[in-house]
């Protein structure tokens, strides 16, 4: 007796097993959809045997209506996850969702509910997505990519305004024969000074981070 929740991002689908007797997470992981999330989707339920799950809900900000599945908004099962980990964890005051397309903080009160939401400008600049791209530019996987990352003693400095910008800034700096880790190391810098940003318009510190970005150790 199980559970299976989806969570349908803008770049990976994610999913965790849950024991139907103790509410404990057996199994969770996560694979990059490449744009067809119905495919990756599709081999966790049939391949993985997911399909065998007695409860099945979904939520995930943009391809939840894929499925005929119960589905969740994101503020929800945010605070769902919030409910079932602050068990393990040390509250929070701010859970940010740094994904593939959005950053977004939650602001919580004592009782864990969502009571107000920041969210940066609409520029793609400093997303997950838009890492990828950039790496993607220079022939680098995520994993090599932070590696060369994390050997920088210093940052190249690219603009987070704008997306334009900030792929200009890449572009050039690259073409000047800057070391790609010290470029890889500045999209890092560019993405933690946003969510700082959006975290500075509270006095609060206790903070989750969540989503895709935030296994980004640079």
């Amino acid at each position: 007796m199980f559970g299976v929740g989806f969570c349908l991002g803008a770049s990976n689908v994610s999913v965790v097993k849950i024991n139907g007797l103790n509410g404990e997470i057996e199994q969770a992981e996560s694979k990059a959809h490449d744009g067809n999330p119905k495919k990756v989707l599709a081999e966790y339920l049939w391949d993985k045997g997911y399909s065998q799950a007695d409860r099945l809900a979904v939520t995930g900000r943009k391809f939840k209506e894929i499925v005929n599945l119960p589905a969740l908004s994101e503020p929800e099962a945010t605070e769902l996850a919030y409910k079932f980990l602050k068990k393990k964890y040390p509250e929070a005051d701010f859970i940010v969702s740094a994904g593939g397309e959005t950053f977004i903080v939650y602001k919580l009160d004592k009782y864990g509910k969502i009571i107000n939401v920041f969210t940066g400008n609409k520029c793609a600049s400093g997303t997950g997505e838009f890492f990828l791209q950039q790496i993607a530019r220079m022939d680098l996987d995520v994993e090599k990519a932070l590696e060369l990352a994390l050997n920088q003693e210093e940052e190249y400095l690219v603009s987070g305004r704008c997306s334009v910008f900030c792929k200009s800034d890449c572009t050039h700096a690259l073409n000047k024969g800057v070391d790609k880790g010290k470029v890889v190391a500045g999209l890092c810098r560019m993405m933690a000074t946003k969510i700082i940003e959006l975290l500075e318009k509270s006095a609060e510190k206790r903070v989750w981070l969540v989503g895709g970005t935030s296994r980004n150790k640079v």
